[in-house]
Parts: structure tokens; C-alpha cells; sequence
């Protein structure tokens, strides 16, 4: 086995959407220097960022001067911009945000004020508006928020990877980090192939194992990882129809996920969930992917003993959507009534990167932790691939030239 040395100013770690718009832009804001992204699987966008629901979000969700209120709503406009400028395809389709019953008004309503100081273009619609936009959605009222978008970010990610390595960087694929030392003056990341990546700075985008990483290069993360699958059905050709672009529920105050929706994709077809299960391996895309160490490292944990605790009720619902077919229609049939066992399919599904405190609560904004010469992305939820561009702003902001 051929073994190497790579040494560059710059190394992050991942090829998913944010480690490459990190990358990119660094090589931007320094030309320079050299910029190295390494990345255990033999392509960008294997995890979350290849299988996420492909939705540019507007922001009208996040609490008002948050980190992701502000970086949505700047990375919405970069998103578009670059995907114009590099010829891939994408849609501002718009969504509607439905109340199916009148209890669900007044939540409908706080979305409503968010949208308004996020400066999220909307309006409010009545049933019958709501019959015209989406003839077949269930609700009394809702908001119609036109400039949501719909795009593949795995798309996005294969041409930033192209960028960068044009730009004088290099992409390396393959690569498991199992080991990093510290010099005075560099980070020394070594992977299981006896391969070795110096740089004076490193960027940590490896989401579903930032704090794995964190912890080997001698960090302490502030949160653990608790890794939770995300499941879909599609509507099958035949009955796509039933949906025209974006219907999303008013979320549940009460449960930390969003709740079921429908996304029309950008490839064509419509997407129909997700549920939120936890995933019994932080690569678990299914029951069947069972790893025990990660396993025991999340029930180890006291905040997801807390967080279980809190929320198990709401969980052996979602188990139960998980393992019956039925159920999941049930649900799905809240906000589309004339849909049918029959018109599913099975679909993908992906893990979400959730990070979790130790006392129990899920870590709502992005979370970017800095220890030395290395910046640890250790949250970023959705809407991280609409933000990606802003967030790697901000974190290009906290480096300097080496």
C-alpha cells in the first residue's frame, strides 16, 4: 500500500456541503494558499448533504437573530446565485404552511411573525386560497411563502468539488481521519491507510462525526452527536399529481422535528415524510445497520437519557410510522386526505447530525466551536445546505492567513 504525505495551508475534513463551501471559499479568500478537503468516502455527498429534501429555505421558521435566521436568508440568496451562475437546475416553486384544524392557528400565527421579522416574503391565505394553490391539501388557513426553492444539493457539491480542485486545491477521497497530532505550528492528520495531511489550520465539517473529530484532535466538545434517520415514501408516478409543489404542517411546539410534509423534487417526483427515528448507528439508514459502539455511546450519554425521557411518547410514534406502512399514511393523510397506501412507495432515507446537550436538549442553532488553530462545525442542522455558503463565510471569517 502507497502511503503519502499531503501538506497544505487548509484542511477540512468532509466533502459534504458545508466542508466544500468552506473549501471553496477559502481558496477564494486566500489564492495563495492551499486548500485540501479530506473525506472518508469515494465521493461528495454520501451523508447528509446527497440526501437531504433538496429544499432552498426561505427562513421562515428561525427565531429572529439567530445564526440560522441570518445565514438562511444570506445563504438563500448565494445558493441561487451560484447555482445560476454555474448552470444547475433549480426552482423557486414556493410552499404552503397549512393549519388543518383552528387549534393550530395561533402557532400558524407566531410562524407568521418569525416570517415577517426574517424579512421571508409571504401572505396569508384562506381554505379557499389554499384549494387554488394546492387543490387537494387539508387546512383552514395557512401562508404561502413563494420564494422557497427546490435544487439538488448532491448537484452542488460534485461542482464545488470541481472548483476547488481548479482553483489549485485537492479533494481527498478515501480517507478515514484515525489519528491527529499537534506541532507548535501545524495539525498532522493521519487516516487508516497510513496517509498523513499537514496544515497550519484545520475546518471540521464532518457532521455525523464532528465530535469524534473534535475529540481526536484533543477538543471537548460542548455536545455529542445523537444520530436520528429520517424515512420517505414517493408518491408513484401516477399520482403526483396530488401535489403541485410544497405543503409543509404547522410544527408541534411540543416535538423537536418538523413533522411529516410533501417536496416536489427538482429531478422530478414527490418525496412524502420524514419521520424521525433514532438511528442505531450514525451511518444507520435503515434497522438493519446496527453498529454496537455507536449504539452504546448514545445510551451512555445523559442527554439523550434526558431527551428520551422527555420525548418517548412522541418517539414510539415515529418507531411506529417507521415499522408500519399504514401508520404512516395515517399520518401523511392529515394534510392530504385523498392519498392512499396504493400511491406509495418506498424512498430513501437519510441521518440527520443532531447535536445534543448534556442536559437533554437538542442544540437548535449551528454550533461552531473553535479550540486553536481548529474550527469545529459540531451542529448544523437544515437548513445548513441553504446556508452553506454563508456559514462557510463565517467560518472563513474566523481564520487568518497562515
Amino acid at each position: 500500500m502507497t502511503q503519502s504525505t499531503s501538506r497544505s495551508d487548509f484542511v477540512v475534513i468532509g466533502a459534504g456541503i458545508v466542508g466544500l463551501a468552506t473549501a471553496w471559499r477559502l481558496s477564494r479568500r486566500y489564492p495563495d494558499c492551499t486548500v485540501a478537503v479530506v473525506e472518508t468516502e469515494r465521493q461528495p455527498a454520501e451523508h447528509q448533504s446527497g440526501r437531504n429534501s433538496g429544499v432552498i429555505h426561505s427562513g421562515i421558521y428561525y427565531k429572529p437573530g439567530s445564526t440560522k435566521a441570518i445565514t438562511c436568508r444570506t445563504g438563500k440568496a448565494l445558493m441561487e446565485q451560484f447555482c445560476d451562475e454555474h448552470q444547475i437546475p433549480w426552482d423557486r416553486c414556493g410552499k404552503v404552511v397549512v393549519a388543518i384544524t383552528e387549534s393550530e392557528l395561533a402557532s400558524l400565527e407566531r410562524i407568521a411573525e418569525r416570517a415577517e421579522q426574517n424579512g421571508v416574503e409571504f401572505e396569508h391565505i384562506n381554505s379557499d386560497q389554499l384549494r387554488e394553490l394546492e387543490p387537494n391539501a387539508a387546512g383552514v388557513s395557512g401562508l404561502h411563502v413563494p420564494e422557497t426553492g427546490i435544487v439538488d444539493y448532491r448537484s452542488v457539491c460534485l461542482r464545488l468539488a470541481e472548483l476547488i480542485v481548479q482553483q489549485g486545491g485537492a479533494v481527498h477521497y478515501g480517507s478515514r481521519i484515525t489519528r491527529i497530532d499537534h506541532t507548535e505550528a501545524s495539525i498532522q492528520l493521519h487516516d487508516e491507510r497510513g496517509n498523513s495531511f499537514e496544515a497550519g489550520t484545520m475546518i471540521n465539517c464532518a457532521g455525523l462525526h464532528s465530535d469524534h473529530i473534535c475529540r481526536l484532535a484533543g477538543g471537548s466538545p460542548e455536545v455529542q452527536i445523537v444520530p436520528f434517520r429520517g424515512e420517505y415514501y414517493e408518491l408513484r408516478p401516477d399520482r403526483e399529481s396530488l401535489v403541485k409543489n410544497l405543503i409543509y404542517p404547522v410544527p408541534d411546539p411540543s416535538f423537536p422535528f418538523l413533522g411529516v410534509h410533501f417536496t416536489r423534487m427538482i429531478g422530478g417526483g414527490v418525496e412524502c415524510g420524514p419521520n424521525a427515528v433514532l438511528a442505531l448507528s450514525r451511518e444507520g439508514y435503515d434497522w438493519s445497520r446496527i453498529r454496537i459502539g455507536d449504539l452504546m455511546e448514545t445510551f451512555r450519554f445523559g442527554g439523550f437519557r434526558k431527551l428520551a425521557r422527555q420525548h418517548w411518547r412522541m418517539g414510539l410514534g415515529e418507531m411506529n410510522r417507521s415499522l408500519r406502512k399504514s401508520a404512516f399514511v395515517r399520518a401523511l393523510r392529515r394534510l392530504l386526505p385523498a392519498i392512499n397506501s396504493e400511491d406509495l412507495v418506498r424512498g430513501r432515507a437519510g441521518v440527520r447530525a443532531q447535536a445534543v446537550s448534556p442536559d437533554g436538549k437538542l442544540v437548535d442553532d449551528f454550533l461552531i466551536q473553535t479550540e486553536g488553530n481548529a474550527i469545529h462545525v459540531l451542529n448544523a442542522p437544515s437548513p445548513a445546505a441553504t446556508a452553506s455558503l454563508a456559514i462557510a463565510d463565517k467560518i472563513v471569517e474566523a481564520t487568518s492567513k497562515p
